[in-house]
């Protein structure tokens, strides 16, 4: 399962306190690289997160998110097709790119997810280990992947553009990836940040450095 498919899977945030999959408690967390300087991108800025506190955001389950001197960690217990979400924004952005700084300590899914509505939206997802790629979906729909190389353990920067259709993403400044999506329902919406056990069946990720930007619309 993609982090597409786990956000048709999830269906929108869950009322605090519901945690799907039991209550065992996740394994003690490896720690983080030094967190990176935040980029500065150009733009009107829509959203800005220094990860002081979690005020900003909505989980679907509890005891996975935590902050700790500027970085949010999502940690799962161990298993496969564990999974939360954690969101952020307004249903009613449009036009946007969303910067964000990341790692994998454990497991190899990592991501965001823009355009969110109601637990829908189109998912990013960076892949470690042995996948070094990145997958673009609409929920069960891959709109493209490519190849790129993402180490384990190391601050990787992603950029995703949402303009109209047109979709972009870019692994550490280089663009990897463009697609044209006509689902024209899928171009509003908020963002969500991710942790997932996938088939590996374990999951810590560090998350640094969110910013949203307004892009002016294409013609």
């Amino acid at each position: 399962m993609t982090v597409a498919l786990l956000l048709v899977a999830l269906g929108g945030p869950a009322a605090p306190g519901v945690v799907p999959g039991g209550t065992a408690a996740a394994p003690a967390l490896p720690p983080a690289p030094p967190r990176p300087e935040a980029v500065a991108p150009s733009g009107d800025r829509l959203f800005t997160e220094d990860f002081r506190t979690l005020d900003a955001w909505q989980a679907d389950r509890d005891s996975v998110w935590s902050v700790e001197d500027g970085v949010l960690c999502g940690r799962l217990p161990d298993g496969k097709q564990e999974r939360s979400f954690l969101f952020a924004g307004s249903e009613d952005w449009q036009d946007y790119a969303v910067d964000l700084d990341l790692c994998q300590v454990r497991g190899v899914d990592k991501g965001v997810a823009v355009c969110v509505r109601g637990g829908r939206g189109i998912a990013v997802d960076l892949r470690g280990g042995g996948y070094q790629d990145v997958l673009l979906y609409r929920q069960q729909v891959p709109l493209g992947s490519a190849k790129v190389v993402n180490a384990d353990r190391v601050w990787h920067h992603l950029r995703v553009e949402a303009r109209g259709a047109r979709l972009a993403v870019l692994v550490n400044g280089v663009r990897v990836l463009e697609r044209r999506d006509p689902l024209a329902s899928m171009r509003r919406g908020g963002i969500a940040l991710v942790a997932y056990t996938g088939g590996h069946g374990e999951c810590a990720v560090f998350y640094a450095n969110v910013v949203v930007t307004r892009l002016t619309p294409k013609r």
